[in-house]
């Protein structure tokens, strides 16, 4: 049996659908999950969201152990954790950074994302439906 796909969602997404939906819409993180698993074809998911760095840390470790590939969300963290940086430098295999808004058309501190320079691939302002994109991605590439 092949490897999981880690899904993994940093802080604040736990209130899509109701958070700022000019933004990021109306959809909430349950029906991006359902979308990530539709887009996974029957391909293992492990899907999480936390407030927490230090438990999003854990879950790459995880990853590392025991997954395929990493799709990573990980909102503010993006643009101020070196800890998930330095964890994602440590996956051997495909990571996809994803954004639901397009960060480089909002404010200047929303430009610099620190996960990006680990990232293989990163998709931004797809809105929700981002998430089945990235997850078609991360597939492909695990498969190379």
């Amino acid at each position: 049996m092949s490897k999981p796909i880690y899904i993994l969602n940093g802080p604040n997404l736990n209130r899509l659908g109701t958070r700022e939906p000019q933004i990021y819409g109306s959809t909430t993180l349950a029906e991006v999950e359902v979308l990530c698993r539709q887009a996974a074809d029957g391909r293992e998911v492990i899907f999480r969201q936390s407030n927490r760095e230090y438990e999003l840390v854990d879950w790459i470790h995880e990853a590392i152990d025991e997954g395929a590939a990493i799709v990573i969300n990980p909102a503010a963290y993006s643009f101020t954790s070196i800890a998930i940086l330095d964890a994602l430098k440590m996956f051997p295999g495909p990571i996809v950074e994803l954004h639901i808004s397009n960060i480089h058309q909002r404010e200047p501190h929303y430009h610099k994302s620190y996960v990006s320079l680990a990232a293989t691939a990163v998709i931004a302002g797809l809105g929700p439906q981002g998430y089945a994109v990235a997850v078609r991605a991360a597939i492909d590439l695990a498969s190379r």
